[in-house]
Parts: C-alpha cells; sequence; structure tokens
C-alpha cells in the first residue's frame, strides 16, 4: 500500500468510526466501545507507518509527501484535497493518534456508566479525524475544515456534563472565544491565497520566501489572533481553565494533541509567512512572555486539581509560541510532542485522583490521608509527569524546554537565525529571507523576552508542580472515602504514557532527520539555569508546606462525601455541588494552609481570579452588548411597536365612530343627505363667487 494511501486512511479512519458511532450508538451498544477505540487504534498504527516511510523528511533527503486533487473549481482560486507530510506533520500526526488511542481506552472504564457515553466517544473520534486533518493537509481551506470540526466538537464535548450550568457556560464560552479569533483568522487565510494565487500551502511558503506578500504584518497578525484563540494565548486564553467542567478525558484530549495544539501547529507549517514580518514575530514574542508568566502565577493559586493543569498548558503554549517567536520551529515543534505525552498523563492522572478522592479540590485533598496508598500508580506515574513538567533530568520536558531556552539565548547573544524558520522544502532561501526581516536589534530583543520569561515560568512552575504534588498526594487527615478500586484500564494507560514522558526526550538526539536534520540538544549553561530555578521554586514551596502543613488539623474544610461506586468521576462542576462545604469555604476564605498563598501573598487572590480578565471581558464586551441589547429592546418596544400600535389603532377608532352612525334610520340617513348637499351647494356657490 502506497503512503499516500496510508496517510488518508488516517484521518479517515476516525471519521468512519465517528459516522457509525452516531448512527448506531443506540441501536447496538455492544459495537460503541470498539467503533471508538479500533479505528483510532489502526489509524495511530498507520500513523507510524508513515512516518517511517516519510523518514524524516528533507533531513535525509525524503521530499515531503505531496498529493492533490482538485476538490472544486471556483474560478480563480482553486481548493484542492491534497496532502503535504514532512517530518513535523508525521511526528504530529502520531502524537494525536496515540493520545487519542489513549483517552478512547481510557474513557471506556471513565465513562463506563455514562448513558451519553456513544454520542461522547463518537465525538472524540470526530475531534481526532479533524485534528489529524488540520496536521497532513496541504490545503488552507481544507485545513479550515478541520480547524472548524475541532471548535464544534470541543463545544459539544466541554458541555457533556449539561445538566450543570458550569458546563454550559463553559461550552459557550470555548465556542465564543474561539470563534472570536476565526474571524480575523479566515480574512487572513483570503489574504495569503490572494497574494499567492493558492490555498496549497507549498505555493504560499514559495511566495512568502520570495517576499510576495503585499501586507505581510497585516496577514500575520490576522492569523495570530486565531492562533490565540485556538491555542489558549493571552489575551484569549480565558476559556481553556473553564473548559474543565468538561470530562477528564476531554480535558487530556484538548491538552495534550488536539485544539490548543493546532494553533501552534499552524503557526510551525507557515512560518515563513511570520518570519516575513519583524512586527509579528515582536508580539508574538511579547505575548507568549505574558502567557507564560501571568499563566504560572494562576497556576500557582488554583485550587482546583484541573484549573492547575488547565492553566500550565496555557504557560507551555507559551513556551512554544515563545520559540517560533525566535524563527525555531525544531524546538516549538519538539516541546509540543513532549508536552503532549506527559500532559495527557497528567490529566488522566488527575482524572483518576478525582474519582479516588471525591473532589477536585486541592484544599480537600490536604486534609485527606492514605490517598497515595490508594492509587499508587497514579501517585508513580503522576510524579513522572510533574517532573517531566518542571523540566527535571532525564525527563522529555527537560529536553524540550531547554531546547526552546537555548534557541533564546542563542538570540540574546546575537547567535545566527535557525534554519528551521522555513518549511523542510524551502529552509535555505526562507532562512535568508527571515535574516533580514528580523534585524539584529529585534532578534536580541525577542531572545532577551522569550528568555527571561522563560526562566521565570521554569521557578513557578517548579513550584506549582510541587504544589499539586504536595496536596493531592501528602495528604493529612481522615482517610478518603473509599470509591471502589480504580479500573487497571485506567491505571495502564497510564504506564503506557510513562514511557515517553520519560524517555522522548532522549529521542531528540535521534530524531534529527525529522527536525530539519538538526539535534536538538540543551545548551549547557541555560540548561544547568533553568533546571536550578525550577529545584529553587520546588525547594521554597516545599519548606512553605512544612511550614503551613500544621493548620490543615485546625482549619477543617468538612467532610468529602462518597459518591455510590456505580457512578463516574465527578467532573468540575458536579465535584462543587457535591461538596459545597469544600468549595464554599475556599471561595468565601482562601484556605490558609494553601503554600501557594503564603508564597504569592497579596497577589493570590487576582491570580485565582485569572488576573480579572473575566471581569475586564464582562464590563468592556459583555455588559457592552446587553446594554446595546436593552436600547435595541426599548427602540423596538417602544418607537417602534408605538408606529405599529398606531397604524392599527387609527383606523380602529375612525371604524368606531363610522359604525356609531350607522342606526339604520332612513330619516336621519336622507337629513344627513340634505345637509350634505346644502353645504356643497354652499362651497360651490362661494368659490364661483371667489372666481
Amino acid at each position: 500500500m502506497s503512503t499516500t494511501t496510508l496517510a488518508v486512511l488516517v484521518p479517515l479512519l476516525p471519521f468512519v468510526g465517528a459516522a457509525l458511532g452516531l448512527l448506531t450508538g443506540r441501536a447496538a451498544p455492544g459495537f460503541v466501545r470498539p467503533l471508538a477505540l479500533l479505528p483510532t487504534l489502526f489509524a495511530a498504527v498507520l500513523a507510524v507507518a508513515v512516518a517511517v516511510r516519510q523518514g524524516g523528511g528533507a533531513g535525509d533527503g525524503t521530499p515531503p509527501l505531496d498529493a492533490a486533487t482538485r476538490l472544486t473549481p471556483t474560478g480563480s482560486v482553486p481548493v484542492d484535497l491534497s496532502l503535504h507530510i514532512d517530518g513535523f506533520a508525521a511526528l504530529v500526526a502520531v502524537l494525536v493518534a496515540v493520545v487519542a488511542a489513549c483517552v478512547q481506552l481510557y474513557s471506556t472504564a471513565y465513562l463506563r456508566d455514562d448513558l451519553r457515553y456513544p454520542s461522547y466517544a463518537a465525538l472524540v473520534s470526530l475531534f481526532t479525524s479533524a485534528m489529524l486533518l488540520v496536521v497532513y493537509s496541504g490545503d488552507l481551506m481544507v485545513l479550515l475544515v478541520g480547524w472548524e470540526v475541532m471548535g464544534i466538537c470541543s463545544y459539544f464535548l466541554v458541555g457533556h456534563y449539561w445538566e450543570t450550568p458550569e458546563a454550559r457556560a463553559a461550552s459557550v464560552k470555548a465556542f465564543l472565544v474561539t470563534k472570536l479569533g476565526d474571524i480575523p483568522f479566515l480574512i487572513g487565510l483570503f489574504a495569503l491565497a490572494a497574494d499567492s494565487g493558492s490555498f496549497r500551502i507549498p505555493r504560499i511558503l514559495d511566495t512568502a520566501a520570495g517576499g510576495g506578500l503585499h501586507h505581510p504584518t497585516l496577514v500575520a497578525l490576522l492569523l495570530l489572533a486565531g492562533v490565540a484563540g485556538k491555542s489558549a494565548q493571552f489575551p484569549l486564553h480565558t476559556w481553556l481553565p473553564d473548559a474543565m467542567a468538561g470530562p477528564t478525558p476531554v480535558s487530556a484530549l484538548i491538552h495534550a494533541a488536539t485544539m490548543v495544539a493546532a494553533g501552534v501547529y499552524f503557526v510551525a507549517r507557515v512560518l515563513p509567512v511570520f518570519a516575513a514580518s519583524t512586527a509579528a514575530l515582536v508580539v508574538l514574542a511579547v505575548v507568549a512572555a505574558v502567557t507564560m508568566v501571568g499563566s504560572a502565577l494562576a497556576a500557582l493559586a488554583q485550587d482546583d486539581i484541573k484549573r492547575v493543569l488547565a492553566y500550565s498548558t496555557i504557560g507551555q503554549l507559551g513556551y512554544m509560541s515563545g520559540a517560533l517567536a525566535l524563527g525555531d520551529r525544531d524546538a516549538a515543534v519538539f516541546h509540543l510532542l513532549s508536552h503532549g505525552a506527559f500532559k495527557a498523563l497528567l490529566f488522566l492522572g488527575a482524572g483518576v485522583v478525582i474519582h479516588a478522592a471525591g473532589t477536585n479540590s486541592l484544599a480537600a485533598m490536604s486534609r485527606m490521608g492514605g490517598l497515595l496508598r490508594r492509587v499508587p500508580d497514579t501517585f508513580w506515574t503522576m510524579t513522572l509527569g510533574l517532573l517531566a513538567l518542571a523540566a527535571i533530568p532525564p525527563f522529555s520536558g527537560f529536553f524540550s524546554k531547554e531546547a526552546v531556552l537555548g534557541a533564546a539565548e542563542n538570540a540574546a547573544l546575537g547567535g545566527p537565525a535557525p534554519a528551521s524558520v522555513s518549511d523542510a522544502a524551502h529552509s535555505a532561501a526562507t532562512a535568508g529571507a527571515a535574516a533580514g526581516a528580523l534585524g539584529p536589534t529585534a532578534s536580541v530583543a525577542i531572545g532577551w523576552t522569550v528568555l527571561l520569561a522563560g526562566l521565570v515560568t521554569a521557578l513557578l512552575t517548579g513550584a506549582y508542580a510541587a504544589r499539586l504534588w504536595l496536596l493531592a498526594f501528602r495528604g493529612r487527615g481522615a482517610p478518603a472515602p473509599d470509591h471502589c478500586r480504580q479500573p487497571r484500564v485506567m491505571s495502564g494507560v497510564l504506564w503506557v504514557l510513562a514511557v515517553p514522558t520519560v524517555g522522548s526526550g532522549a529521542l531528540a538526539w535521534y530524531l534529527g532527520d525529522w527536525f530539519d536534520g538538526q539535534r536538538l540538544t540543551p545548551a549547557l549553561a541555560t540548561s544547568l539555569l533553568a533546571t536550578g530555578v525550577a529545584l529553587l521554586g520546588a525547594g521554597v514551596m516545599y519548606g512553605t508546606w512544612r511550614r503551613t502543613a500544621p493548620l490543615l488539623e485546625r482549619t477543617p474544610l468538612g467532610a468529602v462525601a462518597a459518591h455510590p461506586e456505580a457512578e463516574p468521576a465527578l467532573s468540575e462542576a458536579e465535584a462543587i455541588e457535591t461538596h459545597p462545604l469544600a468549595y464554599g469555604g475556599i471561595a468565601d476564605a482562601p484556605d490558609p494552609a494553601d503554600p501557594g498563598r503564603r508564597l504569592l501573598g497579596p497577589l493570590h487572590r487576582h491570580a485565582a481570579a485569572g488576573f480579572h480578565l473575566d471581569a475586564l471581558y464582562d464590563l468592556l464586551f459583555v455588559r457592552t452588548v446587553e446594554a446595546g441589547a436593552r436600547l435595541v429592546r426599548f427602540l423596538d418596544r417602544e418607537v417602534v411597536d408605538t408606529y405599529v400600535r398606531g397604524a392599527g389603532t387609527g383606523p380602529r377608532w375612525l371604524g368606531a365612530a363610522v359604525r356609531r352612525a350607522q342606526t339604520g334610520n332612513v330619516q336621519l340617513y336622507m337629513s344627513a343627505l340634505l345637509a350634505g348637499s346644502v353645504v356643497l351647494a354652499i362651497a360651490a356657490v362661494l368659490v364661483a363667487a371667489g372666481a
């Protein structure tokens, strides 16, 4: 079977599984799980086969796989159903398919008693198919189809627990915020097609490399708006923490392999477009820096275990965006792959912890004893994941994050621009164009911005990773209620994901062919500094926790009620409803035993609220729209309706007056006729005399 055929089957198989699942889910419930798992698993196998056959793309001389067929004649700019698979696309597709297969397998146990599991599984398969379409597509219009399908799927999956107001609000918010970014994104795609005469990605890259974009800064900023919405970058990141109201496997899929990864992947795919504008790269660097530091501070103040991980995802995406601002897509995609492995592990592990503890609240978990012994597999695997998140060697996060910081150090010290600024097939020509667009001063400024923000974020990441581990697994107090033994499938998936979490970083030594032929080895000085600040953050957090731990017995947050054995794991919204004492105490009075509160001090309240960006958006946009709606309603009811009512009232009154004259008295009619005739005669005489 040809590589092209295999590549076509990779997104097609999950799509077929989704279609069959939606059509037969209720009629044949016995086929739901096989239809959810097998197509995605086969897609993962085929994605690996495609990656092996591609052999890394341009790094070893193998050209990217390009295949196309005309989808529809448009008259001017054609739309093609095309594939463009280089080393990056091959590796990212493997990540997406493998994580999706793990999520589907995990969900068979996590949602085993959920009546809406058939539709859930089908939507996850459709979500996976859409992301794979984005990864493999060589035409921007076809890519846009997958881009938008992911937004629709996220709306339904985040709102899976639609009975709760939190899930409904989160799904609507995620949909609206991402669509807000998609509007300028679509305009940017049209501008690219107008300049290059095609939606085909290779043609667009040739145009960008040759300086053929008429307004590169405007186009790049329009595209960046869509990327910021989809990849949850400042200031359009606020939807992602709220999306944790959905099922935990959905959170793992969104954060590790789909949706938020799509924006970073898109920038990496068309990086020459951004490299053609110094202003766009500066904006991208500033957005990345603000995103990194702000999300790390917010993660340090969150009580919900899933929201901590959500803000950590935003921060890691900031690292990827920072690498792209430096023109180093190698480091960005490498961190995307590494992050996908350990973030899927952390979210799925958090699902086991929530299932075992019966709550999402870290404050409640910190007052439970024995949780570590209850879920030992989750404890060890999540420990590995948190070490990778904090970039502690030799775990995968260390290699990928230090590749980003090494690129920042190189730029800050005036080193040469990376060759990976271009597509693999256009690297030589585009690297020169990027060097011309990004002058030495701007390159140094971007390098220092990303480097300093990355080091501060590394310090904070070590702190909030240690805080999560301490509060979740080193709790003090009565033993946590036993909610039944966790299914072995869930623990098995965690160990599967632990393998790339531990070992994928070392693969950078051997995957140079995929990364534009470069060996992604971390810089020694930067690696030591970043690891040191991460360990410093974790050490400070541990010392603070030792001082605050005695307060746990003095400030109980209320008993944690058990949920029935047959009940699925609690969502965030369900946990809040089930444990109002715990969540009410956290919301009304910050937990004095929280070491994060001690470290942040007065900043804690603002960081816990996400620095009030939602309140600001509510003031600027929501209330403005509501005020406009009230004004329109007033004008419609009091002005427009007044004219409408008047148009009906006047004839009605006239009809009532005429009806009173219709008495049926013939003498009265004759008298009125005679009087009218006399009046007309007098009027005629007067008119004649005047003439």
